[in-house]
């Protein structure tokens, strides 16, 4: 359970969180915010939310703008100790089960894959929400055993460097936007996912290759091609997006600070960079050698 927040945003940066290629956006990872009156600069990181440990790079300046803010922020504190407890409680469904969410022939088709691919039967599951399911799907995306996650190593080196850890939002505004989805949207998500799931095992080893490059034009043009992108914008991204900037603009007047959010959250007219410039700052992309 403890990984069900980097996952759950895994399964958002994979299929929804896409900068638009319109935007006035460089290619890179790491961003320097400042100017608009903030006394020092602070810095803002794209994270995939799960890689191959052979993928995962924490370059040299990367880890010297960690160093110098005083605190981190991460789409959701992930350093709290009731997050197990909080996760827990909101994967449970209330009143139902995933079988009567699913047909009889989708469900015996989710089980059949769940059994044969995950490993493990779907009746272990039969009372937790469907984004529990979008996780392990997820997870098994990856070509390898053991992934890497960027989030949870920004917690070990804030604990290192007794830096505080803060989110952004709650789990509880994450896991929202999900209970506020029609089942039968949720349903056609993981069916669509199941169905194409070779695939989707495609899709991501080419969107890590253009993480990699920190190419997020690239990244752009192949999370957009996704059918569940379409019209569903506004509640999975941009309001998003929207509400932490008054919350970056509110950290940032403490002091210098480090913020991490998934790439996708980056680029675009309505994508972060952009909105902290139409307020003021200067926001500059830094090239990290890879």
């Amino acid at each position: 359970m403890r990984k069900l927040p980097v996952l759950f945003t895994a399964f958002f940066v994979q299929h929804f969180c896409a900068p638009a290629v319109t935007a006035q956006t460089d290619n890179a990872l790491l961003w320097e915010i400042s100017g608009n009156g903030i006394s020092s600069p602070s810095y803002l990181y794209g994270t995939v939310h799960m890689i191959c440990t052979e993928d995962f790079v924490t370059g040299k300046q990367l880890q010297e703008k960690f160093k110098s803010a005083q605190k981190v922020f991460l789409e959701v504190d992930m350093d709290d100790p009731a997050m197990n407890m909080k996760m827990m409680q909101l994967s449970l469904l209330q009143g139902k089960k995933l079988s009567d969410m699913f047909s009889d022939s989708d469900y015996n088709k989710l089980n059949i894959f769940f059994r044969d691919t995950i490993g493990m039967p779907l009746t272990l599951l039969n009372t937790m929400k469907p984004f529990v399911l979008f996780s392990i799907l997820t997870l098994k995306s990856l070509p390898c055993a053991e992934p890497q996650s960027y989030e949870m190593t920004f917690v070990n080196m804030a604990k290192e460097q007794n830096k505080e850890v803060l989110g952004l939002e709650t789990i509880e505004d994450q896991m929202k936007i999900f209970d506020d989805m029609p089942d039968s949207v949720q349903v056609q998500m993981v069916m669509r996912y199941v169905n194409g799931f070779d695939e989707q095992k495609k899709e991501f080893v080419k969107m890590i290759d253009a993480y990699k490059q920190e190419n997020l034009d690239m990244i752009y043009r192949q999370i957009m091609s996704s059918p569940d992108i379409a019209g569903s914008e506004e509640v999975l991204l941009y309001n998003r997006n929207r509400r932490w900037i008054p919350v970056m603009e509110n950290a940032m007047q403490s002091g210098k600070i480090f913020f991490a959010v998934g790439a996708g959250h980056l680029g675009g007219p309505k994508g972060i960079i952009n909105l902290l410039r139409e307020k003021g700052y200067t926001v500059k992309g830094i090239k990290e050698e890879r």
